[in-house]
């Protein structure tokens, strides 16, 4: 990923990679400009998949602590 890939947020690489998708099946570029599409909408997938890992990330840690204080009132059910 660029630097400038890493600036985006989920939201603008997402709406970038449909386009890019867009255009690479609606055919009519060559192959060049095709091929220049698809590294870019790979670089945005990563883009996409660094966010969505990190939300991820923050979810299950969040999860485990929500589990662990529900843990610490000592009647074994979960809510």
């Amino acid at each position: 990923m660029t630097d400038t890939d890493t600036a985006l947020g989920y939201e603008q690489a997402r709406d970038e990679l449909v386009e890019v998708v867009r255009k690479l099946e609606a055919g009519g570029t060559s192959l060049e400009e095709s091929l220049a599409l698809w590294e870019r909408g790979e670089e945005l997938a990563k883009v996409c998949r660094h966010w969505l890992e990190g939300a991820r990330a923050r979810l299950d840690s969040a999860l485990a602590a929500r589990e662990a204080a529900a843990g610490d009132d000592g009647d074994g059910r979960e809510e």
